[in-house]
């Protein structure tokens, strides 16, 4: 939601960026703002966007009963904050007509955004980085700019946020919150990040989160990728057999969607979804831009082509935390997917002809190529990122039994999960029985 703030904001003046506009609204603003457009519904107040079907967020009340009362909203708790326009989140399917439709509310990203963003390592560099600040003079001199956004970031995102708000997600129930993060991560997509949680008891999220986890999410998200890049590959093939399923990459969809949304019954992980995407957010745009932060810090990248992988591995130099080495393909990833994954939730590539959108760039009326150019790039990217080969095993899946490497990123593989790993010998028995094995 940040990101897109800043795109709205009348530049400032001074050398100071879109991002160092955003960061001088008093953090009061920006707290009441962001329950302002949480109680706007986001995906739920889309017009035709999804499946009549559908139900966005586990339940159509899953805002109107969590959000502060409309009138509060319109009279004493205005935020003084202008929010921007709604975007498409991605390219609808045959028979929408977007400029027909009345202006869209804005849409938050979806909770693999965050996941990926905080996968690069982000937050824990900018807590060490307010820390430093605010206890002590081991950094270099800031600026009047860079003490507000340390303000703006401790107040909203390392402290109990004010009383009732939705990104009040801390308690004495659940006071931990990168233990909190970790838990809906496992519960919606099966996925730990790659770093540990520094102080955490080991797994508490998994055990609390017990059976329902979505653990086959990653399996069918990289056959998915695979299924599209089959496709893609075999699009102007008029000669010899096509593997090319749309059928199929449908189902995939499908299985996908049934499957996050089993997540949401009852409006479960919404809340969640929302603040852990505003909090990636913000630390996503403090590193877009050549913002005053980073400034102080010398982390500059470029202002023309500077990339945010860049300058958050300067921060993190600074501080002594080393971000992920995948953390390029990682940020550009978390956009692109994002908008993709909201449109598979909902429903909107289940059926063939639509299915189809994902890999074709011929012979597509009214919609252009964008959705296979996005797929292209989405499986160029997660395949540097993960190792995950989604472009070989398109090809050979049908030759090889061997074990593929885990997708997860930047995650040490277990043993025996590389090819051609053996099991180590079992000790002799001498003539006694062996124990079975506890499963």
């Amino acid at each position: 939601m940040f990101r897109q703030l800043a795109t709205q904001l009348p530049k400032l003046t001074g050398g100071l960026t879109p991002a160092d506009a955003v960061f001088t609204f008093h953090p009061e603003q920006l707290s009441r703002w962001l329950d302002e457009i949480w109680a706007q519904g986001g995906i739920t107040a889309w017009p035709k966007v999804f499946n009549p079907t559908a139900v966005p967020l586990g339940d159509q009340a899953a805002v109107k009963l969590t959000q502060i009362p409309d009138n509060l909203i319109k009279e004493s708790f205005r935020s003084g904050v202008r929010g921007p326009a709604g975007t498409p989140p991605f390219t609808p399917p045959l028979g929408y007509n977007p400029s027909n439709d009345p202006q869209v509310v804005p849409l938050w990203d979806h909770m693999f955004y965050a996941y990926l963003v905080e996968s690069t390592g982000i937050v824990e560099i900018f807590a060490e980085v307010v820390r430093r600040y605010v206890v002590g003079e081991t950094l270099p001199a800031p600026t009047v700019e860079t003490m507000t956004w340390v303000r703006a970031t401790e107040e909203l995102f390392f402290r109990d946020p004010p009383l009732f708000r939705v990104g009040g997600l801390t308690s004495q129930l659940r006071p931990d919150a990168r233990v909190n993060r970790r838990n809906a991560y496992w519960r919606m997509f099966g996925l730990d990040l790659p770093h540990p949680a520094p102080g955490a008891d080991s797994q508490a999220w998994k055990r609390d989160a017990g059976a329902a986890s979505s653990i086959r999410f990653i399996e069918i998200w990289n056959e998915l990728l695979r299924q599209i890049w089959l496709g893609i590959e075999n699009e102007r093939n008029t000669s010899g057999s096509n593997p090319t399923d749309a059928s199929y990459i449908g189902y995939l969809c499908q299985t996908l969607a049934e499957m996050l949304r089993l997540r949401r019954l009852g409006g479960m992980l919404s809340r969640e979804e929302f603040s852990y995407a505003c909090l990636l957010n913000w630390f996503h745009l403090t590193v877009d831009y050549e913002s005053a932060v980073v400034r102080d810090l010398s982390a500059n990248a470029g202002v023309a082509g500077g990339n945010p992988a860049d300058r958050l591995a300067t921060v993190g130099a600074r501080v002594g935390v080393a971000p992920s080495r995948q953390a390029r393909e990682l940020f550009e990833l978390a956009s692109l997917v994002s908008p993709l994954l909201w449109a598979i939730e909902l429903g909107v590539f289940d059926e063939q002809p639509q299915a189809a959108l994902l890999y074709r760039s011929t012979g597509v009326p009214g919609t252009g190529t964008k959705p296979a150019q996005t797929m292209t790039r989405i499986i160029d990217l997660w395949q540097s990122a993960t190792g995950e080969r989604v472009k070989d095993l398109a090809v050979t899946m049908r030759r090889t039994t061997n074990q593929v490497r885990s997708a997860q990123p930047a995650k040490l593989l277990p043993a025996g999960v590389l090819s051609g790993a053996t099991a180590p010998a079992a000790p002799a028995t001498n003539g006694h029985r062996r124990v079975a094995p506890r499963l």
